[in-house]
């Protein structure tokens, strides 16, 4: 995410590294630099132009304490500054009316049906809410048949109206059978329109006369970088939507629409779409994009994704293995199973503070994890509750059976033994306060 972004910003910050204080010349230099990476990343011009003269200004208006360098304080205030571009902090949707009615908004393969069924989900699953999804694309084929299956998918009801090309009377048929129905979320999916053809513009403002929307969120795709700013600010002048949604953040983003956005059209960012699966969604938060833009990482939005797939009596089930060193394969691999949902490998590594810089040119597969469920797989019931039991017999048939061969079958089981001593470690407070008693004294700083 923003890999490019990251990589010039870098190189920009390297023009202060070893200057002992902040002069009228390197930060000038500086700025040409982030301002050239800010265009590269196709950020509209006058929100770059504007955005460095004010780091600019900030950055000569400060001291530098002897404990932080120049390029540390640059940081903090690109951090500081970046924030207040992309909005400041979080803003929620309005869900105050019963039924709240969210009209979803954008161009073609935007996302927009996706992102319908994303947010049906979040709001049923997140927010405790009872959402209908309502099909109003009358032109794209099998569009209806798409919301169905996400429908599907999420356990959420659809209304559908296969016999109609009405749009506007869709609908409001919608908000009509949630009303009856006791639904208290609508979300009414349209057809995608270019801002330039006068009467799909024409119609979607009369769907919202017709069901007054409490939410008109914009769909964009973040890849389309510049475009997308310009073909919001077209729809917003005449939809005046409340948020924007920006959609494939897990690709190789430039990242103009995330910073420009707020800046031209004045409007906040609420959610961005980050992966295919129904659950890769996620709210939109300004000083956690700014921290990841400057690879400094999201241990918020990494905890929190943890915390979705976390199951309290599991957790406690698991903690009475451990401690019995009893922890087996089906435990490791239901926690791979965990961690495969939380969503892309290489980011929610970016998201530990310092790793992303490190692997950005690491090719980490999604499909890492396949040979080691391979090999726990090719485990008879025994072999997987009793990892003791596996000797060299086991192994070269595990290894056989999984496709492996016996030097990753014998790599695996060393490592799960090791990992089983440190948690059977950790979990004995006397074992650790014993650890710590062994470990070497830190010098006391004066």
């Amino acid at each position: 995410m923003f890999q490019n972004l990251q990589d010039k910003l870098d190189r920009a910050f390297k023009v202060l590294k070893g200057q002992g204080n902040i002069t009228e010349i390197n930060v000038a230099e500086t700025m040409k630099e982030i301002r050239k990476a800010l265009l590269d990343a196709d950020v509209n011009y006058k929100t770059a132009k504007a955005f460095t003269d004010e780091v600019k200004q900030k950055a000569l208006g400060q001291n530098v304490l002897t404990s932080i360098s120049p390029g540390q304080l640059l940081t903090k205030i690109m951090n500081d500054e970046l924030t207040a571009l992309m909005g400041g902090s979080a803003t929620d949707l309005d869900l105050s009316k019963n039924p709240t009615v969210i009209l979803i908004a954008g161009l073609n393969g935007a996302g927009k049906t996706t992102f319908s069924g994303k947010l049906a989900k979040y709001l049923k699953e997140k927010r405790g809410r009872k959402p209908l999804l309502v099909a109003g694309d009358v032109y794209r084929p099998a569009a209806i048949d798409q919301l169905e299956v996400l429908a599907q998918q999420v356990d959420v009801p659809v209304y559908t109206n296969r016999e109609s090309k009405d749009p506007i009377g869709i609908a409001q048929a919608g908000v009509t059978e949630a009303k009856q129905k006791g639904y208290n979320v609508v979300i009414v999916d349209t057809a995608g329109r270019l801002a330039i053809d006068e009467a799909l513009m024409n119609e979607i403002s009369a769907v919202k006369d017709a069901t007054q929307p409490h939410e008109i969120l914009f769909v964009v795709d973040a890849m389309t970088g510049q475009d997308a700013v310009n073909t919001a600010k077209a729809f917003n002048d005449r939809l005046d939507f409340t948020g924007a949604v920006l959609t494939k953040l897990d690709g190789d983003t430039r990242g103009g629409a995330a910073l420009s956005i707020k800046s031209v059209v004045n409007k906040p960012i609420k959610f961005i779409g980050t992966g295919e699966k129904m659950d890769a969604l996620d709210v939109f938060h300004p000083d956690r994009m700014a921290s990841r833009i400057l690879g400094m990482g999201d241990v918020v939005s990494l905890v929190e994704r943890a915390q979705q797939q976390f199951d309290e009596k599991e957790a406690a089930e698991l903690q009475r293995k451990i401690r019995k060193n009893k922890f087996d394969f089906n435990d490791f691999k239901n926690q791979i199973q965990q961690i495969k949902k939380m969503g892309n490998m290489k980011d929610l590594m970016g998201m530990i503070p310092g790793v992303g810089k490190a692997i950005k040119d690491v090719d980490i597969d999604d499909d890492a994890f396949k040979p080691i469920e391979a090999i726990i797989n090719s485990m008879t019931p025994y072999e997987r509750e009793n990892p003791d039991a596996i000797d060299q017999k086991r192994r070269a048939r595990i290894a056989k059976g999984s496709g492996t061969d016996l030097v990753e079958v014998n790599k695996l089981m060393k490592q799960f033994g090791d990992m089983r001593k440190v948690m059977k470690q950790m979990s004995n407070p006397a074992a650790m306060a014993r650890m710590m008693r062994g470990a070497p004294k830190m010098p006391m700083g004066r």
